[in-house]
Formats: structure tokens, sequence, C-alpha cells
């Protein structure tokens, strides 16, 4: 089975973004994308894809809400 292709507005919305960071992501050539004739589009796997590879988890050993307040 064929994976969704997503308009940049799609991946806006998804990402909860402007459409200029899609764009861009694009342009820097930072996230997959197919061209189909003049239009763009991104698989959903690479939005996944991207979204997990940017992730940051937490630092377990750093306590939290240790700070003084002057």
């Amino acid at each position: 089975m064929v994976d969704r292709l997503l308009s940049v507005q799609q991946v806006a919305e998804l990402l909860g973004t402007g459409v200029r960071f899609p764009r861009r992501l694009i342009e820097e050539r930072r996230i997959t994308f197919v061209k189909v004739g003049r239009h763009v589009r991104i698989p959903e796997w690479a939005v996944e894809a991207f979204v997990a590879a940017n992730t940051v988890q937490p630092d377990a050993t750093r306590p939290a809400g240790l700070r003084r307040v002057a």
C-alpha cells in the first residue's frame, strides 16, 4: 500500500505551523518530497520521520524544580 502524499498546507496543519516552515524544509532538502508536475507533495512517513528525528527526550538525570528564586 502506498503512503499518503500530503500537500504543503496539510503538512503545515499537521505540524501546527504556517506554510513557510514546510516550504523551507523542502527548499533546504531537510525532508523528503515528491514533485507531481508543478505540485510538491510530502509523504506522510517523511513527516513522521522528521518529527521523530527532531524529538528531544527529557533529561532524567537533572532534578526538576530545584531552582532557587532570589
